[in-house]
């Protein structure tokens, strides 16, 4: 299951244009939902966060940093994880999330140097670190970046 195959339970969601406040017969009648007076009940409730007055969590807390709209998230891999490939294989971003090394390939994938390779392949993902780079072509293969 994924968040985006998730779905409110059956029957336990109402149209928007459901008439509250129609009379008793109609099953949300005479407080039309909003229980026995109260602020809530009123029109012109205060705004979700406020706290009558105290000071709300949202100020209370101490706000750090700040999130770079403009980053980028890069999957690493280490070399070890492509020995499961054939010799004289050409490994790219899909048939690495084919074999389920990687899930979700995000802002591109790259190698890093971890472990050994043995293998001759073919590597054309979106970075390599040297140290990765170095042992790939130690072991016969090609590193492209594309």
């Amino acid at each position: 299951m994924e968040l985006s195959n998730l779905r409110p339970a059956e029957g336990s969601k109402h149209s928007d244009a459901f008439r509250r406040g129609r009379g008793h017969g109609s099953g949300n009648g005479k407080t039309a939902g909003k229980g026995h007076k109260g602020q809530k009940a009123r029109s012109g409730a205060p705004r979700p966060g406020f706290e009558g007055g105290q000071m709300p969590l949202y100020r209370r807390l101490p706000k750090r940093g700040f999130t770079n709209r403009n980053t980028k998230v890069i999957v690493g891999i280490n070399v070890e994880a492509l020995e499961r490939f054939d010799n004289d294989a050409v490994v790219t971003v899909e048939t690495l999330m084919e074999s389920g090394i990687v899930k979700n390939p995000r802002d591109g994938v790259k190698i890093l140097g971890n472990g050994e390779l043995t293998k001759k392949l073919t590597v054309k993902v979106n970075a390599f670190s040297e140290g990765a780079k170095a042992k790939i072509e130690a072991a016969g293969g090609n590193a492209e970046v594309i």
